[in-house]
């Protein structure tokens, strides 16, 4: 599991979407299993990558001077919570995301609470998904 991490929060780090990760873990432990792993990989992975580009970026995002950047911002400052875990919904792990929500001066907690919050359903989707195929390629 740990190794499992380790190459989930690298991944993340250089660019390598999620779903490869679930779709490995899945078809080697199970869609519960595989799901479960994944989640507390990809909390990790998504914590690991804001932490590193906070630390390297700061909240530049912040000094942007274009207005549909700026309004952007105003949503997720009004909604960062629900806005985060509606992307995550959406996006999931997606490297890019992690990126843009560490350089957005977004609250550390807030961002974890709407991570925690936005990654079960679009990873349950996708075990579901994975193990459909995996059953029907006779994968495991």
């Amino acid at each position: 599991m740990l190794i499992f991490i380790l190459l989930f929060c690298l991944g993340n780090l250089i660019q390598i979407p999620g779903w490869i990760f679930l779709a490995a873990a899945v078809l080697a432990l199970g869609k519960t299993w595989g799901g479960l792993a994944t989640y507390v990989a990809a909390v990790i992975s998504c914590v690991f990558t804001f932490l590193t580009i906070r630390f390297i970026g700061g909240d530049a995002f912040r000094e942007l001077k274009n207005r549909y950047a700026l309004k952007i911002l105003r949503g997720l400052d009004a909604h960062p919570i629900a806005s985060i875990a509606l992307l995550r919904i959406l996006f999931q792990t997606v490297p890019a995301l992690n990126y843009a929500l560490a350089l957005s001066g977004v609250k550390f907690y807030k961002y974890l609470i709407g991570t925690l919050l936005g990654l079960p359903l679009p990873i349950m989707l996708y075990c579901l998904f994975f193990d459909y195929i995996g059953k029907a390629l006779h994968l495991h």
